[in-house]
């Protein structure tokens, strides 16, 4: 499996532990060293940051319009933290230069090209997720990757679901299908949480399919799936189209 360009988005829960994102960028520069992928690009996630902007927007009512982009604020903020953590890595704001650039493992920091192709709704329904199958768009690209805490979408028996289309998810989460767990529980990781809403009618409309794969340090996940030795039955993840 051989790939020029993949996008991947980076969540908060993967980008605030020290284990988890060590070993996400570590698969990363082991799949970009063997030329598995020659194009990397990283999107982080809002976080804790988007959180916090998220309780304020609660509590004070202040306008969609100012909670959006304050809310992609935090993502430029989490991208540059990246980059000085993992100062290998190439950081760019500029979509024409990361239209540009060859083989690469590179962080894009989404402000500017939102500001210039502001497109998606101003609302809590669109985060990370959706700017980031967005950007695939933008990039020619059929798929994108969610990089998570989770191992993917699960069914009622709690088992991940490797392909389900947007309209099947969609009626699993109306139907109440999706399995909840409290959030003291010990199975916190690897519960199927809910991606942003906006995503599913994107990926209706484009046509472009979303992986989610787990980034915890407790397994390969993501080095797996690009691994053309390894049968599908032995991969985790959840293919939404």
């Amino acid at each position: 499996m051989k790939y020029k360009t993949a996008l991947f988005k980076i969540g908060g829960a993967i980008l605030e532990d020290f284990e988890n994102l060590n070993s996400t960028i570590s698969q990363f520069s082991q799949l970009f060293g063997k030329d598995v992928i020659q194009r990397i690009i990283l999107i982080p996630g809002g976080g804790s940051f988007a959180n916090f902007i998220r309780k304020v927007y609660n509590e004070l009512k202040f306008p969609d319009e100012m909670a959006h982009w304050m809310s992609i604020i935090s993502m430029d903020y989490n991208g540059i933290e990246l980059g000085k953590k993992f100062p290998k890595l190439e950081v760019f704001e500029e979509y024409d230069k990361l239209k540009e650039i060859g083989k690469s493992f590179c962080i894009f920091l989404p402000y500017q090209f939102l500001k210039e192709n502001d497109k998606l709704p101003h609302s809590w329904d669109v985060t990370s997720d959706s700017i980031t199958l967005f950007l695939a768009k933008k990039l020619g690209l059929n798929e994108c990757f969610l990089i998570k805490e989770v191992d993917g979408i699960l069914n009622e028996k709690n088992q991940v679901i490797k392909e389900i289309s947007a309209l099947e998810f969609r009626k699993m989460k109306e139907s109440g299908k999706l399995p909840k767990f409290k959030i003291t529980d010990d199975k916190l990781k690897s519960q199927s949480r809910p991606i942003d809403p906006y995503l599913l009618t994107l990926i209706e409309k484009w046509k472009i399919s979303c992986v989610i794969l787990s980034g915890t340090s407790k397994n390969q996940r993501i080095a797996d799936f690009f691994d053309e030795s390894k049968s599908l039955q032995k991969k985790t993840y959840t293919r939404i189209k």
